[in-house]
C-alpha cells in the first residue's frame, strides 16, 4: 500500500483572479476580494499570489496585519518602493525578504516600458510580534545546481518570550525523472510546495504549473520532476492543520 501523508491540494484553475488591462494576480489563497472557505491560510503562510505588470505599470499593496513578504520575480526584474522609504530592485535570480508592519504598503513596478514583468509574492504572518523592519535580498542559482534543491534562506525570524518564527526557502529546477527529497527541520512545521514551471510528483500527488500543495505531521517530502525545465519552490512554515 503506498503511504499517505496528510494534505491539502490547491489547484490552479482554483485559484482567485484579479485582471485589469495592465495586471493580472492569480491567488492561491483569500487575498482581496476572492474569498474561498477552504482557501484559508496554512500556517504562517498566508498569500502565495503571482502576479504579472504590464509595461511602465506599478501596483500597490496595503498591510493589514504585520507581515514578513517575500517577492520572487520569475520574468523581468522589478522595483520595490515601500511607504518607510525604502527602494530597491530585485533581480531575476533574487528573493527579496522584508517586514511590515500593519498599516504600511508597498509598491511593485515595471521598469520596461514595452515588457511584461512577473514575480511571486508570499506574505507570511509572523506567530511572534514584529521585531524589525529590515530588507534583505537572497541570491540563488538553480542552474548551477539542476536537480537538486537550493536553499535560499534559511533562517529565524522574531525571536521574543513569546516564541519564535522559522522560514525555509527553496527552489529546484529539475530534468524529466530527476527525484529529491526534502527532510524538515523541525517536526512542528509543515511545508508548502508551489510548482512554477512543468510537472512533479508529489507525495504520490501530481502537480502541474500554478498548483500548490500543503504537507503537515511529516518528516520527509519526495518529489519527482515529470517534465524537462520543471521548477518548483518549497516553503517550510510554522503551521497547523488545514481543513
Amino acid at each position: 500500500m503506498v503511504p499517505q501523508s496528510r494534505g491539502k491540494m490547491f489547484l490552479s484553475e482554483e485559484r482567485g483572479l484579479a485582471e485589469q488591462e495592465w495586471f493580472r494576480s492569480y491567488s492561491i489563497f483569500n487575498f482581496g476580494k476572492y474569498y474561498n472557505a477552504h482557501k484559508t491560510n496554512f500556517g504562517a503562510l498566508a498569500v502565495l499570489n503571482e502576479d504579472t505588470v504590464a509595461g511602465g505599470k506599478s501596483m500597490t499593496m496595503h498591510v493589514t496585519k504585520d507581515a514578513d513578504i517575500v517577492l520572487i520575480p520569475t520574468v523581468g526584474d522589478i522595483e520595490y518602493q515601500d511607504s518607510r522609504g525604502n527602494e530597491s530592485v530585485v533581480q531575476v535570480g533574487q528573493a527579496q525578504l522584508f517586514s511590515l508592519a500593519a498599516g504600511c504598503s508597498f509598491t511593485v513596478s515595471n521598469p520596461y516600458p514595452a515588457e511584461l514583468v512577473s514575480f511571486l509574492q508570499l506574505w507570511l504572518h509572523p506567530f511572534a510580534p514584529l521585531v524589525s523592519q529590515s530588507i534583505q535580498l537572497f541570491p540563488f542559482d538553480m542552474d548551477a545546481y539542476t536537480n537538486s534543491l537550493v536553499n535560499i534562506f534559511h533562517q529565524i525570524q522574531h525571536i521574543t518570550s513569546a516564541g519564535s518564527t522559522q522560514y525555509i526557502l527553496s527552489i529546484g529546477k529539475f530534468a524529466g525523472r530527476q527525484p529529491a527529497v526534502y527532510t524538515l527541520n523541525d517536526p512542528q512545521n509543515g511545508l508548502f510546495v508551489f510548482v512554477i514551471e512543468g510537472a512533479f510528483e508529489v507525495q504520490y500527488r501530481l502537480l502541474h504549473n500554478g498548483d500548490g500543495l500543503a504537507l503537515w505531521d511529516i518528516d520527509e517530502v519526495e518529489l519527482e520532476a515529470l517534465s524537462n525545465d520543471a521548477v518548483v519552490l518549497l516553503l517550510e512554515v510554522p503551521c497547523a492543520p488545514v481543513h
